[in-house]
C-alpha cells in the first residue's frame, strides 16, 4: 500500500504563485510515473499534469508555461510549482502514484485564486 500526502496550498492572489509537494510513504515512488489532477466544485476531475519516473512531463494546455512537475526521487516527493496563477485554477489538487497495477491518491490540498 503506497500513502500520498498532498501539501502546499492556499489562498492566492492572481499572478501569483504556489508550489505543492505530494509525499509517498514506502521506498517504490521512483519506479513510477506520477500526476497531478485538479477537481473544481460540480467538475470532473482533470488531469493537470504528469511526469515518468526519468523526468519526461506532459501538461494541460490550461497550464502549459505556468506550471511545472517535478519529482525528487531521493526523497520519495513530487512537486508541482505553479506560476502565474488565474481565477480558474481555484480546486483542490490532487496526486496520483501509479504502481502495481492501481492508482494511489493523496487526499488533496485546496488552492484558491482571489483577489
Amino acid at each position: 500500500q503506497v500513502q500520498l500526502v498532498e501539501s502546499g496550498g492556499g489562498l492566492v492572489q492572481p499572478g501569483g504563485s504556489l508550489r505543492l509537494s505530494c509525499a509517498a510513504s514506502g521506498s517504490i515512488f521512483w519506479m513510477y510515473p506520477m500526476a497531478w489532477y485538479r477537481q473544481a466544485p460540480g467538475n470532473q476531475r482533470d488531469l493537470v499534469a504528469t511526469i515518468t519516473r526519468d523526468g519526461r512531463t506532459t501538461y494541460a494546455d490550461s497550464v502549459k508555461g505556468r506550471f511545472t512537475i517535478s519529482r525528487d526521487n531521493a526523497k520519495n516527493t513530487g512537486y508541482l510549482q505553479m506560476n502565474s496563477l488565474k481565477l480558474e485554477d481555484t480546486a483542490v489538487y490532487y496526486c496520483k502514484l501509479s504502481a502495481f497495477n492501481q492508482n494511489f491518491w493523496g487526499q488533496g490540498t485546496q488552492v484558491t485564486v482571489s483577489s
